[in-house]
C-alpha cells in the first residue's frame, strides 16, 4: 500500500523504505515519537542493542581498528626511527608530514567511504584490507622520502579510509541506546593495537636480526587474517539508500558543523604527545626502547579511555563526556612538559591515554546524533570525519616546525593544548542546539 501524503498523516507515518523520503524524518515525525537517541528511522525495526550478528560487527570492526588506527597511533615509534635510520637528514616536521597525512586520508576518504558503504556495504571493505596488507608490505622496501610518503602517507591512508568509516557506520546500525559503548569497544582495537605495534616493532628492530623490513612484513602478516575476519563479519543490518551520494542539507545543520568543528580543535591537540612523546622522552637521555613503550602505555590506558567514557556516554550524554574528554586532553597537553623523569613519563602517558581515549569514540558517537536515519549514518560520519581530519594536517607539522624553530617541546604544547580546550567547550556548547539545551545529558 502506498504511504499517505503528508495532508492525511495524523500520527507515526508508515514510510515505504525504499522511498526517497524515507531518509528524511518529517516534522511530524519528531513530534508524534517519543525523545530518544538514535531513533530508529522510519519504516525500519530498532536496533537490536545486541545479539549474536551486532556482537560479531563489533568484535570485526574492533579487528579493523586494531590493524588500521593502532597501527597509525605507533607512528610516534617511527618518527624515532626515521629520524636516526633511512630520513636522519630530515627534519621533525617534515617526518611528521608522513603521519599527518596518513591520519588525514585515513579520515578525509571516509566523505567517499561512508556513502560508498550506505549503499553497497560489506564491497568497500573487502578491497580496503587487501590495499591495506600491500601498503604495509610497500612501507617494507621504502628507502627515500618520498617513498614513505607515498606508501605510508598515501596508500595505506587511503586503505584505512575504505575500512574505517564503514566500520564505525555497521555498528551503529546494530546499536542505539548502547551505541556509545560499541563504538568505545571498537575503537578500543585501536587502544590495543598501539600497544602491541610499538613493543612489537621495537623488540623486532632492537632485539632481534630482523631489521626495518621483516619487521613491518611481520605486522603485515598479523593484521592480514584478523582482516580477513572483518570482511566476513561487518556489514549493515539495513537496506541500502538510494538517494544521493552525499547529503549536502547537513553542511546546513548547525548541530552538525558544531560538532564537526569541535573534533577538529581536538585533533589537532590530541596528536602532540602521539608523535613527539618518544622523541620528548629521548630528548631527556631515556633510552630509545623505552621511549617506544611509553607510547605502549598511552594507547593501554586509551583502551579503558574508550570503553569507559562510552558506557558513560549513554548514560550522561554523548556530547557531555566528549566535551569533557576534549577538555582534560587539552589541560593534560599543555602539561607534557612538566615529566621530566621515567616516572613522570609513564604518569603522565597513562593519564593522557585515558583522556584522549574518548575523543575518537566520542566523536563518532556525537555525530550519530546528528541524523535520525541510521542509513545515513556512514555518509554523516563520513562526511563529518573527513572535515575534522584536516586537523591533521595542521596539528603534527606545526609542532614539528616550532620544534625546530624554538628548539623545545613548550611552545608545541601551547599551542595544542590550547586549541584542544577550545574544541572541548565547543562540544559542550553543541549542545544549546539540541531540544535538552545546555544543561541536558545529551
Amino acid at each position: 500500500m502506498a504511504a499517505p501524503s503528508p495532508e492525511q498523516q495524523q500520527g507515526p507515518p508508515a514510510v515505504d523504505p525504499s522511498s526517497e523520503k524515507a531518509n528524511l524524518t518529517s516534522d511530524s515525525d519528531a513530534e508524534s515519537t517519543p525523545p530518544a537517541p538514535g531513533p530508529a528511522g522510519p519504516g525500519f525495526p530498532p536496533a537490536p542493542d545486541g545479539g549474536l550478528r551486532a556482537w560479531l560487527a563489533v568484535a570485526g570492526s574492533a579487528c579493523i581498528f586494531f590493524s588500521c588506527l593502532g597501527f597509525q597511533n605507533s607512528f610516534g615509534v617511527f618518527e624515532q626511527y626515521y629520524l636516526s635510520h633511512q630520513l636522519r637528514d630530515q627534519s621533525p616536521d617534515d617526518v611528521a608530514w608522513i603521519g599527518s597525512l596518513t591520519a588525514f586520508i585515513q579520515f578525509a576518504g571516509g566523505a567517499v567511504a561512508g556513502p560508498l558503504f550506505d549503499r553497497y556495504g560489506v564491497w568497500v571493505v573487502r578491497p580496503g584490507a587487501m590495499l591495506y596488507v600491500f601498503a604495509l608490505m610497500m612501507i617494507s622496501i621504502c628507502t627515500r622520502y618520498w617513498h614513505f610518503m607515498l606508501a605510508q602517507g598515501v596508500l595505506s591512508g587511503f586503505a584505512m579510509s575504505l575500512l574505517q568509516v564503514p566500520a564505525f557506520a555497521a555498528v551503529s546500525q546494530y546499536f542505539d541506546k548502547k551505541r556509545a559503548a560499541a563504538l568505545g569497544v571498537v575503537v578500543s582495537g585501536s587502544s590495543i593495537g598501539g600497544v602491541v605495534f610499538p613493543i612489537a616493532f621495537s623488540k623486532m628492530l632492537n632485539g632481534s636480526s630482523l631489521g626495518f623490513g621483516w619487521s613491518v612484513r611481520v605486522m603485515g602478516f598479523v593484521v592480514l587474517p584478523l582482516l580477513l575476519f572483518a570482511i566476513l563479519t561487518v556489514g549493515p543490518r539495513l537496506p541500502p539508500r538510494k538517494t544521493n551520494f552525499f547529503i549536502v542539507g547537513a553542511f546546513r545543520e548547525v548541530r552538525f558543523m558544531m560538532v564537526v568543528l569541535a573534533a577538529f580543535f581536538c585533533f589537532i591537540g590530541m596528536f602532540t604527545p602521539l608523535f613527539y612523546i618518544p622523541t620528548y622522552a629521548v630528548s631527556l637521555g631515556i633510552e630509545a626502547t623505552l621511549a617506544s613503550y611509553l607510547l605502549a602505555i598511552v594507547n593501554a590506558a586509551s583502551t579503558f579511555g574508550r570503553i569507559i567514557p562510552g558506557i558513560l556516554a549513554d548514560k550522561f550524554g554523548k556530547l557531555n563526556v566528549f566535551g569533557l574528554g576534549g577538555i582534560l586532553t587539552g589541560m593534560l597537553v599543555l602539561c607534557l612538559t612538566s615529566a621530566k623523569s621515567t616516572a613522570g613519563l609513564v604518569v603522565y602517558s597513562v593519564a593522557f591515554g585515558f583522556t584522549s581515549g574518548t575523543i575518537i569514540s566520542g566523536a563518532s558517537a556525537a555525530l550519530s546524533i546528528c541524523t535520525d536515519d541510521p542509513r545515513n549514518l556512514g555518509t554523516y560520519m563520513g562526511m563529518g570525519m573527513a572535515m575534522a581530519s584536516a586537523a591533521s594536517l595542521l596539528g603534527p607539522p606545526v609542532d614539528g616546525v616550532m620544534l625546530d624553530r624554538y628548539g623545545s617541546f613548550l611552545q608545541p604544547c601551547i599551542f595544542s593544548g590550547v586549541v584542544c580546550l577550545a574544541g572541548g567547550f565547543l562540544a559542550l556548547a553543541t549542545k544549546m542546539t539540541t531540544p535538552k539545551g545546555l544543561f541536558g545529558r545529551v
